[in-house]
């Protein structure tokens, strides 16, 4: 059972990046995954949370409007579309399952099984 999440790198304000959150070894759709994102410093802070198997979603506040998570049961991967980006943006940013998969959640202690994380970098 594995979480892969790939897709981060160096963008200038107000750019994009696409997120992808591949699983390996077991289908996600019974689960609810999570991103979460840590900047230096600081502690991991929930992103968003969607229910696979209905794609019911929760977002942070300040995520709202800007990043757009979605999934693809067929390629067993969820994606996470940021747009808009802003330096305080910059984090290494996770993608986690919650393996009781009732509902979205940003409570990082519900989650079971985390990735390596991705890097991304805001900057001009």
């Amino acid at each position: 059972v594995q979480l892969q999440a790939s897709g981060g790198g160096l963008v200038r304000p107000g750019g994009s990046l696409r997120l992808s959150c591949q699983a390996f070894g077991f289908p996600l759709d019974d689960y609810v995954i999570g991103w979460f994102r840590q900047a230096p410093g600081k502690e991991r802070e929930g992103v968003v949370s969607i229910v696979i198997r209905d794609g019911g979603t929760l977002y942070a506040d300040s995520m709202k409007g800007r990043f757009t998570i979605s999934r693809d049961n067929a390629k067993n991967t969820v994606y996470l579309q940021m747009n808009s980006l802003k330096p305080e943006d910059t984090a290494v940013y996770y993608c986690t399952l919650d393996l009781r998969g009732w509902d979205k959640t940003l409570d990082i202690n519900e989650y079971d099984i985390w990735g390596q994380g991705t890097q991304v970098t805001v900057s001009s």
